[in-house]
């Protein structure tokens, strides 16, 4: 038969057009396939249509809106490096230090300077004395092993902490003197300790390198016969008799060589009596004494009342 059957079921085919179908057979299993395409692709379309009418996000009537967080406080200098305090600063300054920062800020500032000294308080005998050791000890350091003295080596590696010696002790020692220095007895023992650093200077072989200790030996040399002049207008000089600094003074002057031949002058000019003078004068003084020792000096002088 040259006639094509109509298809039972037109239903199957209806998708396509009627020119499709009469151009383009299609067997049944290509038509089965196709029905069955088209089913799946139906239920998914459905099953999304679903999904966007359940969630609110694809609702059209939903608006995404951005949450507002609270802003994180930052304080400023939080953790910032920053200098010492002055009171921390100078805790961590050692004497010399501090000694060297000050004597800055005085020479920057001349009246701070006044008023560091107006305020400070006297030095003392013993802290003058542990300076003065400190520059014994540098010198001592300097010095060759052996000590040679006649070496032109030996000179040069001491001589600045020799002179610095040396400048120290004549800078301390005008300020025991009278009349910066009231109490003989302060003046004496800082002289007789200052004796002693002089006796251990360096003895030198060579004349040009010896004047240093000779010179240390006439300036203290001076200041005892200052300080014995003074003394002897105060009660007759019994304080230097009675505390046995003729003595002293006597071993000192052994133990130098002669050179403190001055002091011991002053000391017999001014206290005659103690070379057993029988001058009038030597017979006054020894008649102050003998009161002075007997505590009765002063009691047989007449007594005033009233303004005279």
């Amino acid at each position: 038969m040259n006639v094509l059957l109509k298809p039972t079921h037109p239903s199957l085919f209806s998708e396509f057009p009627s020119h499709y179908d009469a151009h383009n057979p299609v067997s049944p299993h290509t038509a089965s396939l196709r029905m069955s395409a088209s089913r799946k692709r139906k239920a998914d379309d459905d099953g999304l249509d679903d999904k966007m009418s359940i969630s609110p996000q694809n609702s059209p009537a939903f608006t995404p809106r951005a949450i507002a967080r609270p802003a994180k406080k930052v304080r400023a200098n939080e953790v910032a490096g920053r200098p010492l305090s002055l009171s921390r600063l100078l805790e961590t300054l050692d004497a010399q230090s501090l000694r060297s920062v000050l004597q800055t800020i005085c020479e920057r500032h001349p009246e701070i300077g006044t008023e560091v000294v107006s305020s400070a308080p006297r030095p003392s005998v013993a802290s003058t004395l542990e300076v003065l050791s400190q520059y014994q000890e540098k010198l001592r350091d300097a010095l060759p092993f052996g000590g040679n003295s006649s070496s032109d080596y030996a000179y040069n590696r001491v001589k600045q902490p020799l002179m610095d010696l040396i400048d120290a002790l004549t800078d301390f020692t005008p300020h025991y003197l009278p009349p910066n220095e009231s109490q003989t007895s302060i003046s004496l023992n800082f002289l007789d300790s200052a004796t002693k650093v002089v006796h251990e200077l360096p003895e030198w072989d060579s004349q040009s390198h010896r004047h240093h200790k000779d010179n240390a030996y006439d300036e203290i040399s001076k200041a005892w016969a200052l300080v014995i002049s003074e003394a002897s207008k105060k009660g007759g000089g019994f304080q230097l008799h009675s505390g046995g600094w003729d003595q002293r003074l006597a071993k000192h002057n052994e133990q130098s060589g002669g050179r403190m031949q001055v002091a011991v002058n002053a000391l017999g000019s001014n206290l005659g009596w103690m070379g057993g003078n029988s001058s009038t004068g030597a017979n006054d003084r020894e008649s102050i004494r003998n009161q002075l020792l007997s505590e009765s000096y002063g009691t047989n002088l007449p007594v005033r009342v009233g303004l005279w």
